[in-house]
Parts: structure tokens; sequence; C-alpha cells
């Protein structure tokens, strides 16, 4: 994990990030406001402590902006005013959380990891992942290793069906019932069709394959 730290103060910031090594995550310290926001938006971190008393640019206003730009960060806002109302426009402002000056550092990290485990069962929500396959249930978006592939709208299905159920094998009928819920001729091979039609898009072009047959049962993927 990966802790971005917006505070002018270098030994509040020193002890915070102190803390955070102590649990083994990495930390990026930055000192001014529009530092703060450039790191917030553009960084590769994974929550953000903010101070809210800061030089060039104050704390609210970094969290605004980076709520306004769509970024879903978790944050804490930290601040000398423990009053209701200070906590109150802390977190309309999209904070996700207020931790008043002083505070206990092991508090901190508790309330940082609640955030990191919040944010981790929100993604899983809208985000289905294989290895390096990632299908995202919001956008219909599908990637491996960060190539995107296009799906026409039944691959899409048979794709979510298989990462649903990753690592268990699937039988054919079972697709033709949960997938496109139609009672087909036994016979048919519209299941074989769509199966190898998305293995060309899935595993093709990689080195490791996916998509397995499992002779006489059906299809397994993971």
């Amino acid at each position: 994990m990966n802790i971005l730290i917006i505070e002018d103060d270098t030994a509040t910031a020193e002890f915070v990030a102190g803390a955070f090594k102590q649990v083994g995550y990495a930390t990026m310290h930055v000192a001014d406001g529009e530092a703060g926001l450039a790191a917030a938006l553009h960084g590769p971190y994974d929550a953000a402590v903010v101070d809210i008393m800061l030089p060039r640019l104050d704390g609210l206003e970094i969290i605004r902006r980076v709520r306004a730009a769509g970024r879903a960060l978790p944050i804490i806002v930290l601040s000398a005013r423990g009053s209701v109302d200070a906590k109150i426009r802390g977190l309309e402002a999209g904070g996700d959380d207020y931790l008043a000056k002083p505070f206990s550092v092991a508090e901190l990290v508790a309330r940082v990891q609640a955030l990191l485990r919040r944010a981790s069962r929100a993604e899983e929500s809208t985000i289905l992942k294989v290895e390096d396959l990632v299908m995202d249930l919001v956008t219909h978006r599908v990637t491996r290793a960060g190539e995107p592939i296009d799906l026409q709208p039944l691959e899409y299905q048979l794709l979510e069906y298989l990462m649903r159920n990753r690592g268990r094998v699937v039988t054919r009928n079972t697709i033709l019932d949960r997938v496109w819920n139609y009672s087909f001729d036994p016979h048919t091979n519209v299941v074989e069709s769509r199966v190898y039609h998305l293995r060309e898009k899935i595993d093709r072009r990689f080195e490791r394959k996916l998509i397995r047959t499992v002779r006489g049962f059906g299809y397994v993927l993971g």
C-alpha cells in the first residue's frame, strides 16, 4: 500500500510516515497544497492523509478538486479544528473520515486501514479480476494485461459467467441455461462456437491460457 501524506508540519509528517512504515506501507510526503493536489490527482496512491491548514492551497480545496476530477481515492482529514462544524465541512468536501489533532497515530493507521478495506470491497463489487484479465461491470470494459478486448454482448455475458465461477468447471448445459436462458437442441454447438471465439480474443495472444476445456465435463476459467 502507498499512502500520500499532505502535511506542512515536518515533525507530524515524519511521525505519521513512521507509523505507516511499521505496518509495511510505503509513504510519500508533500508539504504544500498545490503539490499535494497534483500528487493526489496523478500519483499511484491507495489512500491520502490530508491536513486542512496548508500553504498555497488548503486541504478542503484539495479534496473538492480530487472529487470533482472523479477520483475515488480514500482520504482522511487531519485538522487542529475538532468542532462538529469543522468535521461536517471536512466530510462535505469529500473526506471519508476526519481526525482532530492531537491524535493517536495508532488510531490514524487503523482508520486508514478501515478505509482501504471499504474501498477494496467497493471495487470488488464492480470489478471482476482473474490474474491479468479484468472486467469492469460498470463500464463493461474488458482488458488483459492492460490491453482492451472488444467483445460482442454474448461473449461478454459468457466471460462474466466464467469469471464469476473462476476455478469451477461449468457444463455446456449450465452455460446455455445461465448465460442465454434458452433451451437449445442438445446437439447444438453454440456454446463451443462462442467459447472458441472468446478464446481467440482472451487467450490467443498470450502464453498463459485462461480458458480450459475439461473433456467430458465443460469449461473452466483460471
